[in-house]
């Protein structure tokens, strides 16, 4: 019988898939990041390189999005059915860092 990790434990097993479209996402970002630093290091005008941290910016906030939506409908609902209600504070301070 194959064990699954709960959230509780603060590890998550995730879906092949879901496991993939994350580090792609993360891949695509640290590439941007690297893309930024060769424009520092070859002097581009400055605003080409706020455009592009920008970019970077809305990247991670949707990679945020993704990961919360799916922290919500597996980790949190999960927790709340199993009558650990505590998981709500948990997000609650979650998104409060979120929305600094």
């Amino acid at each position: 019988m194959e064990e699954t990790k709960e959230c509780c434990h603060k590890t998550k097993e995730r879906s092949e898939k879901e496991y993939k479209d994350l580090i792609n996402r993360l891949n695509r970002i640290e590439g941007q990041v690297r893309g930024i630093k060769k424009m520092v290091e070859s002097d581009t005008y400055c605003t080409d390189i706020l455009v592009q941290v920008s970019a970077v910016n809305a990247a991670l906030n949707s990679f945020n999005k993704v990961l919360l939506a799916s922290h919500i409908r597996t980790c949190v609902a999960e927790d709340i059915k199993n009558g650990k209600d505590e998981t709500i504070d948990e997000l609650v301070v979650t998104l409060q860092k979120l929305m600094r």
